[in-house]
Formats: C-alpha cells, structure tokens, sequence
C-alpha cells in the first residue's frame, strides 16, 4: 500500500515533467549534426562528417543536395551568406557571396524599354550568381575533404532521382504559372507537363551534368566554362545584359560580423547589404523593457515585438544597401542609444500605422546550419530570392537564374539604386549568437519575415529560457506585405489575445498553425564546457537535424 501510495503522490510530478508545448525533442550528440529543411539533405551532410569532414564541407554537400531537392529555394543560380565560427581560435568569420548587377544592367537600359519599376522577374531581374564561389572560398579557407567528394550525395539524387516530399510539392505546384515563359524550365521541372506530385520520383540529369562539371574543375566551370557559356548563351537568347566579364570577375567577400548585445546574449548577424542590421535594432528596442512574465504569446510580448518590428524595419527599408557604393550608417542603427530614441515611439496601449524612418548618428530561401564534432559551427543560407528565381532556366544546364536584381530600386534617391556591378539589397541572413560557453548557429529564412524571425527565435531563448527546438516551434507573427498596421500572424496564439491585439488596431491576418510564411528556420547549439552539440529543425519544413554516425566497427 505505501508503494502505491508514492507512485500515486509521483505520478502528477512525473506527467508534469514530461509536458511541453514543441512538437519534438533535441538532437543531442558528443558527434556532428547538420539541420536542413530536407531530410536527405541532412543526412547528406552528417556523412560528410562522418568521413572525418568539417562543418564547412558538411554545410556544402547539404546545400548542394537542396539544390536539387528544392530547386525552386536554392541552387548554384542563386546567392550564399555564411557565419563561420572557429571553435578552437575563439573567432567568427562571415562571407558574403551575394553577385553584382551585370555591367550593362543600368537604370537607363530599363527606361529605354519603358520599365518604371525593378522587374521581380525575366532576364533584367538576374544577377550574376555568388553560391557556388561561396562554396569555394569557405571550402579553401575551413574544408577538410576533397573538393569533389563533397558533390557525390547531390549527384547521386540528380542522377537518380528523389522522392518529392511534402511542403516542396505545394511549392511546385506554381511552376507552370512561373515557366509560362520558358520552354526549358517547362522541359526540366515539369516531367509530363505537370509538377511532380507528392512521392513521385524526381531527376535532373542537367544538372547532374552542372554538378558533376563543379566537382571535377571547381568554380572555373561556373564563371569561366562550360556553364558559364550556357548562362551567356541563355541571357543573349532573351536580350538579357549579361557578359562574360561579369562573371570572371566576381569574388565573394569576406566581412567583419556586426553584432549587439542582448540581455548578456551577444547576437551576431551580417553587414549591409543584408538586412541582418534590422535583427539587431529590434533586439535593442526590445531589450528596453522587461520580456513579460505572461509569456512569449501575450497581449503585452507581442505588441511590444510588433512595434519594435516596424520601427528597424523602416529604417531598413531606408538605409539598407551595397555598403561598397552607398554609405549606410550600420553602427548607428544597431546603437543602444539610438534604441532608446526610437522605442520612445512605441505605445503600449495602442498599434502605429504610420512608421516613419528615423535619423540614426552616422559613423523563397533555404537555411542549414552544421556543427562538427570539434564544435565548428557554420550559419549558412543560399536563395534563389523567389520561387524558382528570375523563372529562367540555364539551357542545358538544369538549373534556374536568381532574380536578386528585382530588389534593387530605380528612385535615384534611394541608396538601393540600381547601379553596375552593385549589389542589391538582400534578404537572406544567417545568424549566430554566445554566451559562455554556449555557442548557437541559426537562422529562419523566408524574406522579409528574416530579421522579425531572428529577433524572435534570440528571445524564445533568452527570455523565456526555450531550448533550441522550441524556440523554433513557437508560434510566430512576421511582417504583411502591405506593411502599415498588418501583421501575419499563427493560429496558435490564443484567440482572446489576437482579440486584444485587434483592438490595439493591429490588423492580423491568421494563418495555420504552422505556417511556412512565418519561415523555416535550423539551429545547433554547442556546449563548449560539456563538448555536447544540441540541435533543432523547425516543423515548418521538410527537414530534420540529423547526428552524425559514431564509428562503428560491424565486424
């Protein structure tokens, strides 16, 4: 009877340990893990470790693999941001592999054809495509293996095929509306004239062909060969400006972190021109005021990230740009002074409509994150911008053209103006972030929704003490397109607060409860104290986090 008694008195202690609000448990491993938003992408990269790879040539043979498994995301036509973190040196590198408008792409060409507005998509909208020299540099500076060996998982599922999963056969079902207009996007992604459905078996040799041309000769094969010949070919084929010194000209570029602190955090994110910046504003402003004991999804949290959310995003929609040819005040809006000035705007009784820039002093995506068994960490993200890019596809070659080019702008007040060999402003962000011996790669792609995404994952983490993967399954809001008072917002937040939010006048728009506009986010996590990796995949996607294999001996 007294045994019974203390299983019963036990019991509720027991069920209330193993209650939570996220969907899925940690990765936990003294070995690697790579998280992706495919499965065979993850596990891509966890064989790489195995092989004795690093994060880096995981991180690359996982982003080769999303290539072909998720064309319309990413792709060796699209561009690369990356944070490398050097576990042993203590020190944090970032890359920007983001290309350059073509040389004759310029605001008069687009005027002489009567364009008044940057094309989102069509030859004008491409510019020349950073992955694949992205891959180059972090591979010469951080890789281990063999440059070739990292390209056998993604020519294996080209060459053989793959099985559609399920979120990336919604996305295919718009490709006939995106190819209306080219015949070799039709012939590549659309066997039979339809997209492919659910399960069915997935190939493309083209591009088995482009990969197997970047294995065998490196990024020469891209910017100087046999595919660089095809993307010319392609873009003179529809009037486009392209030329050959545009792309044997162009190299990533190495650049310094910029980051702030957080409640003891330090967050890391890239500089212009990204919108990474815009992360870190939010970060300060909300930093202002004490996260609220109601937890993240409350009346109170909320509208407090909401307002601070339009106010970084309105001095990104002002200052963001190339940093090589305008001058954009970084250090000034990511300042806690400068947070302090702003956050003086936010009411917290009621919604602003009417975010205005302010005056700061001067001085379609896919996301991976791996760590090694050594506790490197790469933050890497890679994006055609919009589904299947520009909607051109490289004859021959299997693959689609970015169409980065669409954000530029054509006001000649704007620092964006569009301008040969610029860059435009970019969307995609990858992100890191430390505190003692806690060190966490990650990143949530989709957009605009990036910054807002980021802002919120750091305090899931930091406020309300979530682990890696609940800070990604938590419910989101991220930004509207029409932008103003509009908020896009999860069903999972109780409707009595969306209530009170409505009535603050934010206009919400509900969506599922795990929807994909809210981004598909990764994260790992190393424990530098412990010499453990924890890792998380963000429900929203396809993917998983997926361990490296131990070096077991069968015999």
């Amino acid at each position: 009877m007294r045994s019974f008694v203390a299983v019963v008195l036990l019991l509720p202690t027991l069920m209330f340990a193993q209650d939570r609000s996220h969907g899925r448990s940690m990765v936990v491993t003294t070995y690697g893990i790579v998280a992706t938003s495919h499965v065979q992408a993850s596990q891509a990269g966890a064989q790489i470790l195995a092989r004795g790879g690093s994060a880096i040539d995981a991180a690359i043979a996982a982003n080769a693999v999303l290539g072909v498994t998720e064309p319309m995301m990413n792709g060796i036509g699209g561009d690369l941001f990356a944070i490398y973190w050097d576990a042993k040196a203590g020190k944090l590198y970032g890359l920007n592999s983001s290309g350059w408008a073509p040389q004759g792409l310029t605001v008069d060409r687009l005027k002489s054809k009567g364009v008044t507005k940057m094309p989102h998509e069509g030859i004008e909208s491409v510019t020349v495509p950073g992955a694949v020299a992205g891959w180059n540099a972090l591979h010469h500076r951080f890789g281990k293996l063999p440059w070739k060996d990292l390209f056998a998982p993604a020519l294996f599922y080209a060459q053989n095929g793959y099985p559609v999963p399920e979120l990336i056969s919604s996305y295919w079902e718009e490709a006939p509306e995106i190819f209306a207009h080219d015949p070799e996007g039709q012939r590549v992604y659309l066997p039979n004239g339809k997209p492919p459905a659910l399960g069915a078996i997935f190939r493309n040799s083209d591009l088995a062909k482009s990969l197997r041309l970047i294995a065998d000769t490196g990024p020469t094969a891209f910017y100087k060969g046999q595919i660089a010949q095809a993307i010319l070919a392609t873009s003179q084929a529809l009037n486009g400006s392209m030329a050959a010194a545009d792309l044997a000209d162009f190299q990533p570029e190495w650049v310094e972190p910029v980051s702030t602190t957080y409640r003891g955090w330090t967050v890391y994110e890239l500089p212009p021109n990204g919108q990474g910046m815009a992360a870190l504003e939010m970060l300060n402003i909300m930093e202002l005021t004490p996260a609220s004991p109601d937890g993240p999804l409350s009346v109170a949290e909320l509208h407090k990230k909401i307002e601070a959310m339009k106010l970084a995003y309105a001095d990104l929609d002002r200052y963001n740009a190339d940093p090589r040819v305008a001058k954009v005040p970084v250090k000034g809006l990511i300042s806690k002074d400068y947070a302090r000035q702003r956050a003086k705007l936010i009411d917290p009784a009621k919604a602003n409509c009417d975010v205005m820039n302010g005056d700061p002093p001067t001085s379609d995506t896919t996301y991976l994150t791996a760590v090694d068994r050594d506790g490197n960490i790469v933050s890497l993200i890679q994006s055609n911008y919009s589904l299947f890019g520009s909607g051109i596809t490289v004859r021959g070659m299997g693959f689609v053209l970015q169409n980065r080019g669409g954000l530029f702008s054509l006001d000649p007040a704007s620092p964006n103006i569009l301008a040969p060999r610029k860059r435009p402003f970019h969307t995609i962000i990858p992100a890191f972030m430390e505190k003692g011996d806690q060190h966490i790669g990650f990143g949530i792609m989709g957009g605009a929704n990036q910054p807002v995404a980021h802002a919120q994952f750091v305090s899931n983490v930091v406020d309300y003490g979530m682990n890696v993967q609940a800070a990604l399954d938590a419910a989101r809001f991220t930004v509207h397109p029409q932008r103003g008072c509009n908020v896009v917002i999860e069903s999972r937040v109780a409707p009595d607060v969306r209530d009170k939010l409505t009535s603050m006048q934010h206009l919400l728009q509900v969506q599922r409860e795990y929807s994909s506009n809210m981004g598909r986010g990764q994260a790992v996590l190393h424990d530098s104290s412990k010499k453990v990796n924890f890792a998380g995949s963000d429900p929203r996607a396809d993917g998983s986090a997926e361990p490296e294999p131990p070096p077991v001996d069968f015999k």
